[in-house]
């Protein structure tokens, strides 16, 4: 069983079985991550009929995204993961758009970065060629199919975009792929990309 959650826009769990998914929560609350996320993931777990027990990994998504948010996914999946004596592998939340669409060829995954900006990446089959990074709506170096959270925030930029939302089951799809093709380092380090909106806070 795998335990795979985002905050690097939604608060988003997934709880599946091997590739088939077991339970899903996701919620739209952009200042809420932490009051949301537990009670999620104790909510899939328990409709999966999962217990502590039957985690044998935590998936993340690492951002990018804007500081706070994205931390308390990735707090909570070091702590659970620690506390249950699982490995926990993290992987760019834009990837699991990207990876959703690999049959479009092309894609070019937005994320809402604040500031009148937006997190990008493109991917080509569902695997990542190019980014993160972060830039104006009109600097987005756009190939093909425009997807992802930032499509909503932005449609009068790109009026075909489809505004998908991360989900964490296809970071799991993505995380099995790399394992399988060898990569043992999946680190859950964020990508912030840009300095925090608070400045001074110890740790920031």
């Amino acid at each position: 069983m795998i335990l795979a959650l985002d905050t690097s826009a939604a608060v988003a769990v997934a709880v599946l079985d091997g590739d088939e998914v077991k339970a899903s929560r996701i919620e739209h609350a952009p200042r809420g991550h932490a009051e949301l996320l537990s009670g999620l993931i104790k909510d899939a777990m328990t409709e999966a009929g999962c217990g502590l027990g039957d985690v044998e990994s935590i998936v993340v998504g690492t951002g990018p995204a804007p500081f706070t948010g994205l931390r308390v996914g990735l707090v909570t999946a070091r702590t659970l993961g620690f506390a249950w004596g699982v490995p926990v592998h993290g992987t760019c939340s834009l990837d699991a758009i990207g990876a959703a669409l690999a049959d479009e060829g092309d894609v070019t995954v937005i994320s809402d970065a604040r500031r009148k900006e937006l997190y990008w990446a493109t991917y080509r089959d569902g695997v990542r060629v190019d980014g993160p990074g972060v830039a104006y709506p009109t600097d987005v170096p756009v190939a093909g199919l425009v997807a992802g959270p930032g499509a909503a925030v932005y449609f009068e930029t790109f009026p075909e975009g489809r505004p998908l939302d991360v989900e964490p089951a296809w970071l799991a799809r993505v995380v099995a792929r790399r394992l399988a093709a060898g990569e043992a380092d999946l680190p859950t380090e964020p990508l912030y990309l840009r300095r925090p909106d608070v400045h001074g806070v110890p740790g920031a």
